[in-house]
């Protein structure tokens, strides 16, 4: 047998980001168009997914996974977080504007009580209305898709 050669981490992560961005073509070409095949292999995986949620030790993998990587979030947002913020939201525009409509427009379409008094008890009767609307519309949603 013979041992394999392998990179120390140092010089792996200099390659890593010295080649990677170089390669966004290879991503784009790769990646352009493959929704429907990606929704396609997510949603057969779902009996998948059922069962790895339901091992009994789930809790204990999904802490394991956190855990010691807050130092890591709080980096990556200061690192990459910040500079991808504002055009995430740009190119976000469409699928926001597509996602909220039917909540406004459901909200628009609501009749509601007038508002009493700082703290009257028919108040909670507004908020009440509009939750119940709101989750009626959100679990039809549901059902459609």
């Amino acid at each position: 047998m013979a041992k394999l050669k392998v990179p120390d981490a140092a010089t792996a992560a200099k390659k890593y980001v010295d080649v990677t961005p170089a390669r966004a073509t290879y991503y784009e070409a790769g990646a352009k168009g493959k929704g429907s095949e990606w929704e396609r292999a997510a949603s057969a995986a779902a009996a998948r997914y059922r069962a790895a949620i339901q091992a009994a030790d789930i809790d204990k993998r999904f802490q394991g996974g956190i855990k010691g990587k807050g130092s890591k979030f709080d980096r990556k947002v200061e690192t990459v977080g910040v500079s991808r913020y504002a055009p995430g939201v740009q190119a976000a525009e469409e699928d926001f504007r597509s996602g909220v409509a039917p909540y406004l427009e459901e909200l628009a379409r609501l009749d509601v009580p007038e508002r009493g008094p700082r703290g009257a008890p028919g108040n909670y009767d507004i908020v009440k209305k509009i939750g119940e609307a709101l989750n009626k519309k959100r679990l039809a949603l549901k059902a459609i898709s």
